[in-house]
């Protein structure tokens, strides 16, 4: 008998260790549980506040579409427009009669692209012929921004 009596003891004093062990264990289980039910919630907050960016998004571009602007052509500038008479060393290229402004560059560039007179090495110098010289102003190379203010004084 003294056997079951020490084995009865062993488990009593297993027991008794478990359960303040079982009851820490609980306390830790509540808090998970309660913070369980927490992260639900923020995440239906989170699914709802989404659903409202998603509407308010959806109403942006429903408002650009609204009222969309139309385009208008580009009116050219009058003053380009207006016909200017070339001298006699311009009317060698472009012809004796009064033209536009945007014309006589078109065929001032017509004239150097035909007879190649581009430099080669840098396509922004043009390089003068004896038609060209007296509209340079005697400069045998002139960039093609030099080119307009020069081409300009030729004009009336």
């Amino acid at each position: 008998m003294p056997v079951k009596k020490t084995a009865k003891k062993t488990t009593a004093k297993k027991t008794a260790k478990k359960k303040p062990a079982a009851k820490k264990t609980t306390k830790k289980t509540a808090t998970k549980k309660t913070a369980a039910k927490k992260k639900p919630a923020a995440k239906k907050k989170t699914a709802a506040k989404k659903t409202a960016k998603k509407k308010t998004a959806a109403k942006k571009p429903a408002k650009k579409k609204a009222a969309p602007k139309k385009k208008t052509a580009r009116k050219p500038n009058a003053a380009f427009m207006k016909p200017m008479q070339p001298d006699e060393a311009l009317g060698a290229i472009v012809g004796s009669k009064p033209i536009p402004r945007t014309e006589i560059t078109k065929k001032l560039w017509d004239y150097i692209k035909k007879n190649n007179l581009q430099n080669p090495a840098n396509k922004r110098e043009i390089m003068a012929d004896d038609k060209l010289k007296p509209v340079f102003g005697g400069k045998g190379k002139v960039s093609m921004f030099e080119m307009t203010k020069l081409v300009s004084k030729h004009m009336k």
